[in-house]
């Protein structure tokens, strides 16, 4: 139709400008359905088999729930002053809506810098910058300090996908010409999104991660039988050697956390990231709100050791997938780590019917733990010429050798050969 008014994006720089409810029927939909009237660019519910193809998923599809996407995560970082000027990440959401109902959005920041992103560009931004050109600012559309797979496109089931992906497209780029920006990056995406994003221009990269997947199993015993002898042999070693020394394990989740709980993990997070990254992402504050607003969907699995709390892992819980997230420690003891951030979330899985565990960032040594390779995606928009062809020759290459890595870590699994 022609008479169809072109959408307007809104940039936000917080997300109390948005209703909580309103963000969250995008990050996480299966909140209650919103109808749109007919447009060229809407698809409703009642449209034919043909016109639902169209759409940007089934309305009865299955979608995972992130707790990390949702409004009250993103916003207890703002609030908590995790992300703001102060840290570098300068809150620039995207966010269409039309006759005042949620249409699509991106979790969006302006950036100072290259840290908590878990994508490294640190090369590329040097590279430019040797050459006289500014790299900073840049968007990046990620969660800040999360290397968690997920959407980035936040887009209504009820809209016309492939219109939508455009428009929060060209508005990304356009917001990053506003900024007087080098490029936008958005992390961890779907496989899906990667795909699309390609369509639209932007550079593709992948990497990888390590995920437990949950084929069935029973209980934790079912699982090791899956594995060969060798490496059964070697987790029921580690899982014994890590509770010596009087050492037990607790799970805490929901109004059973408490500030005390908090006190102690912050701790473990504060000790254990000052030692490997210098400036720890998170404050005590945020650990608060986290535990106020979305206790239901937090996990603590802690260790205590005569009466006192000696090291920690948090975790947020999805409908399909447990998220590893932080691990900390003030005593070290010998494959504790292991214990409480793999066995540990296995054995939790198990027990809640999730589907699968994502361990977090890196670590070839969680092969042998049963957490197999998988893809990560990732969509880079480059303003300058010379650096875009630059990045786009060196993805090229990369892309090659994460698919051939991921194939020989993937031959050389823990698992017993006839096992899918």
């Amino acid at each position: 139709m022609s008479d169809t008014p072109t959408p307007v994006l809104k940039v936000l720089s917080s997300l109390d400008e948005i209703p909580a409810i309103d963000w969250d029927a995008l990050a996480n939909p299966g909140a209650p359905s919103i109808s749109y009237d007919q447009q060229d660019w809407i698809v409703s519910p009642e449209t034919t088999p043909h016109e639902s193809s169209e759409k940007s998923e089934s309305v009865s599809q299955e979608t995972e729930f992130n707790p990390m996407l949702s409004h009250a995560f993103l916003q207890a970082l703002e609030e908590s002053g995790c992300v703001g000027w102060d840290a570098g990440w300068i809150p620039q959401h995207i966010y269409w809506e039309a006759d005042g109902k949620p249409v699509a959005a991106i979790p969006t920041y302006a950036k100072s810098h290259s840290q908590g992103e878990y994508v490294f560009d640190h090369p590329w931004a040097e590279a430019f910058e040797r050459a006289g050109g500014n790299y900073y600012p840049k968007l990046q559309s990620s969660i800040p300090f999360t290397p968690v797979p997920g959407r980035r496109l936040l887009i209504s089931p009820f809209v016309n996908r492939a219109r939508a992906v455009k428009v929060l497209t060209e508005g990304l780029k356009e917001l990053t010409h506003r900024i007087e920006g080098s490029s936008a990056h958005l992390t961890f995406l779907t496989e899906q999104e990667w795909k699309e994003l390609g369509d639209q221009g932007f550079l593709l990269r992948t990497d990888q991660q390590f995920h437990w997947e949950n084929n069935g199993y029973s209980d934790f015993e079912n699982f090791l039988n899956a594995l060969s002898s060798r490496k059964r042999k070697s987790i029921r070693k580690e899982r014994k050697t890590a509770l010596e020394h009087s050492i037990e394990i607790e799970w805490i989740t929901g109004s059973e956390i408490t500030e005390s709980h908090w006190d102690a993990f912050y701790e473990f997070y504060i000790d254990t990231s000052s030692r490997k990254w210098g400036s720890p992402y998170l404050n005590r504050e945020f650990f608060s709100l986290l535990g106020e607003r979305l206790s239901e969907h937090t996990l603590l699995i802690m260790a205590e050791r005569e009466g006192r709390y000696i090291a920690g892992a948090l975790n947020m819980i999805g409908n399909n997938t447990l998220y590893g997230r932080n691990w900390g420690c003030i005593e070290h003891h010998d494959c504790l780590h292991f214990e409480i951030c793999y066995y540990q979330a296995i054995e939790f899985a198990l027990a809640k019917g999730l589907k699968r565990v994502e361990a977090g960032a890196q670590g070839n040594h969680k092969l042998a733990r049963g957490y197999m390779p998988s893809l990560t995606y990732s969509a880079h928009w480059i303003a300058n010429p010379s650096l875009r062809h630059a990045v786009a020759q060196y993805l090229d290459r990369e892309r090659d050798v994460v698919l051939q890595e991921q194939k020989i870590l993937a031959e050389h699994g823990p698992f017993r050969q006839n096992t899918p």
